[in-house]
């Protein structure tokens, strides 16, 4: 932390931080970010929490994307148009099918940092620090790359405030709009069955709103709002983005409109907590498979006092095994103490797998199932689950085995292009809003 800094989280013991040798240039680096323009307006925050409280009662459904860690190398603006489209792609395909209105979540535009297991990572006996996303150091195996370096973090602020200008951009040329849905298609796998299920939902999307301009109805608001999100993880870089409310006596998170915290940083009386507690963003928690029980509530508590609709996100990560046997006791747990949560599910961290090759994969229909589970246990406990939290990339990429291209583990490695996690294909994203179609049309 900022030594100058006061916060009330400032003397907590904070987990998860780079060893920042150059105290003094951190510090001067963080100063500038802080004299440097907000990523995103507190109006826009307002808004994400008001389709949260939508979505909280079932009136839309959430989906929340992107790469586990966004990089410096992977930074153009195709890159960043690709992402945008498969989310909005799956959106479509769950709007059209569910008549829910999606919201859409990128994480995107400021991902650039992870928690790690281990310290330190060793490769052949050579003992370096582990990687910890662009914003800290380089994925690169070199005591060079692997020092943690202060001014990587003002390359992070520039590359989200580029992609945010994106996106910005995007939205006010129509981009985002329902009318152009035929320009969200992705330039590789025509022919695939995914495809050509979207394909059609498109041109009937298309025809609807061409008959309602047709009948003269009224220019029909299409154009699809979306929202940024990342880890709270370096608290001193998110300081430099607040912005207090005299009003709410708390502070608007100019860095992103959602933030969550991460399974290995929501110890009640630590920094990561007491910071989030202090915000008025919506905050995602991430529940692991490890939770003990009895710590939601008081999380929960702390971080969320008013017992607001709209403000905590539980992310389920609990894995295929576990899911089953932990989240309706939860779910009880909440229901008992009348909190008021947004039910979101992440099927992939809790079922990440290492092959005797030491490359990490997933198994997409390891994914479905415990998404199905998810479903299914809140339509039996009479609650909502009203979005989905994924790790996904517009590319071609090998990583997840299964899908409709059935990748088998000797094809991961014909593709596998991500700086941590693997991540769902452009094929495996679709198939799986397809998924969560049938599995909303089946709410009582």
């Amino acid at each position: 932390m900022n030594k100058k800094s006061t916060y009330p989280w400032s003397n907590k013991k904070i987990l998860q931080q780079p060893d920042w040798q150059d105290k003094t240039l951190l510090s001067n680096i963080l100063e500038q970010i802080k004299h440097y323009p907000n990523l995103v307006f507190i109006q826009e925050i307002n808004n994400l929490k008001e389709d949260l409280l939508l979505a909280a009662t079932g009136k839309k459904f959430i989906i929340q994307g992107g790469d586990c860690a966004e990089t410096f190398s992977d930074f153009s603006e195709s890159a960043i148009k690709n992402k945008i489209k498969i989310i909005l792609q799956m959106s479509a395909i769950i709007q059209y099918s569910s008549t829910l209105d999606v919201v859409t979540i990128g994480r995107i535009a400021g991902q650039f940092a992870k928690p790690r297991s281990n310290h330190n990572e060793i490769r052949k006996g050579i003992n370096l620090p582990s990687y910890r996303g662009d914003a800290i150091n380089d994925l690169n195996f070199s005591h060079k790359d692997r020092k943690a370096n202060p001014k990587r973090l003002l390359r992070a602020y520039h590359q989200s405030a580029a992609t945010m200008n994106l996106i910005r951009r995007l939205m006010m040329e129509g981009f985002t709009d329902f009318n152009n849905i035929k320009s969200w298609k992705l330039s590789f796998l025509d022919q695939s069955t995914s495809v050509k299920k979207y394909n059609n939902i498109a041109n009937k999307i298309k025809e609807a709103l061409k008959f309602a301009r047709l009948a003269n109805l009224g220019k029909s608001d299409m154009q699809k709002k979306f929202f940024i999100s990342h880890e709270a993880l370096l608290l001193n870089y998110e300081e430099s983005f607040l912005n207090f409310s005299t009003n709410e006596k708390k502070y608007y998170n100019c860095s992103s409109h959602m933030l969550w915290i991460g399974d290995r940083t929501r110890n009640l009386k630590d920094a990561h907590i007491e910071f989030a507690s202090h915000l008025i963003n919506p905050i995602g928690i991430k529940i692991g498979p490890d939770i003990d029980l009895d710590e939601v509530i008081p999380l929960c508590k702390k971080i969320n006092p008013n017992n607001k609709l709209n403000k905590i996100i539980l992310i389920i990560r609990l894995g295929l095994k576990k899911i089953e046997k932990i989240l309706p006791k939860l779910i009880h747990k909440i229901k008992v103490n009348n909190l008021n949560v947004v039910w979101m599910c992440d099927p992939m961290h809790g079922n990440t797998i290492t092959l005797d090759n030491g490359i990490k994969t997933r198994d997409f229909n390891t994914i479905k199932e415990e998404l199905e589970s998810f479903f299914m246990i809140h339509y039996a406990e009479e609650t909502i689950p009203a979005g989905v939290h994924v790790e996904l990339t517009g590319e071609d990429v090998t990583e997840c085995l299964g899908g409709v291209n059935k990748i088998k583990n000797s094809d991961l490695e014909s593709y596998y292009n991500t700086a941590c996690d693997p991540r769902l294909n452009y094929e495996q994203s679709l198939e799986l809003a397809f998924l969560i179609s049938n599995l909303l049309q089946q709410r009582g």
